[in-house]
C-alpha cells in the first residue's frame, strides 16, 4: 500500500515538472522579445516588427556614392564560330552599387568545345577599381554542339575610382581553350585621358 502511494506521488511530481517545462517553453518567445527590446541585443528583423499599414524602411547602403554616376560599356571580341553578346551595351551605375549583367553565349559548331574569356578595361587605371564578385571569366566552360548558356557578371566599382574617370569599358575576348590565345586589347592614351583600342588589336 505504501509503495503504491509513493508511485502516485512520483507520477504527480513528474506531471508537475512536465507541465512546468511546457509553460516555460511557451513563455520563451515573449521573454526573448522583452529581453531584445530592453538590451538591444539580437534585435528582431524589421519585417517581424511591422506596423500595420506602414512598410518598414530598410537601412541604406552607405557604401554607394550617389553623387557620382559612371557609364559602364560592355564590349565583346568574338574569336571563333560562336555567338557571344551582353544583354545590354551600357549601364549607368553609382560607385559602390552592386550591378549584374547577363551575357549570352552559344556554341554554333557541330562539335563540343571548351572556351574561356579574358577581360580587359579602358581606361587602364580603372581595372584596379572594377571589382567582379561573380564572373564567367573565372573558369573554363565546356559546351556541347549548339548549346546555349547565359552567364552573369556581378560587379562593384570602387568609390575610390579617380574623379576624372566617368566611363569604363569592360571588354571580353572569348577564345577556345586549346587554340591560340588572343592578346588582350591594347589601350592607347589620348589627349583627353580616355583610352582607345589600338588599330589591329582584338
Amino acid at each position: 500500500m505504501g509503495l503504491k502511494r509513493e508511485n502516485f506521488k512520483m507520477v504527480g511530481k513528474l506531471g508537475v515538472i512536465a507541465l512546468g517545462m511546457f509553460a516555460f517553453g511557451y513563455a520563451l518567445v515573449p521573454i526573448y522579445r522583452a529581453i531584445c527590446e530592453v538590451t538591444g541585443i539580437n534585435i528582431l528583423a524589421l519585417s517581424e516588427r511591422e506596423v500595420p499599414g506602414v512598410r518598414p524602411s530598410l537601412p541604406a547602403n552607405t557604401q554607394v556614392d550617389a553623387s557620382r554616376t559612371i557609364t559602364v560599356e560592355f564590349d565583346v571580341n568574338v574569336r571563333g564560330p560562336w555567338h557571344f553578346k551582353p544583354e545590354v551595351r551600357s549601364l549607368r551605375v553609382h560607385p559602390g552599387e552592386l550591378t549584374t549583367v547577363m551575357y549570352e553565349f552559344q556554341n554554333i559548331q557541330n562539335r563540343t568545345m571548351a572556351a574561356q574569356a579574358i577581360p580587359s578595361y579602358a581606361p587602364r587605371q580603372s581595372a584596379s577599381h572594377f571589382n567582379k564578385l561573380e564572373c564567367f571569366c573565372f573558369t573554363q566552360y565546356t559546351l556541347e554542339a549548339g548549346e546555349k548558356k547565359a552567364w552573369p557578371v556581378a560587379f562593384v566599382i570602387d568609390p575610390r575610382l579617380p574623379k576624372d574617370v566617368t566611363t569604363i569599358t569592360l571588354s571580353y575576348t572569348f577564345f577556345e581553350v586549346g587554340g591560340k590565345v588572343p592578346a588582350a586589347p591594347v589601350d592607347v592614351p589620348v589627349a583627353d585621358g580616355v583610352a582607345v583600342k589600338a588599330p589591329g588589336s582584338v
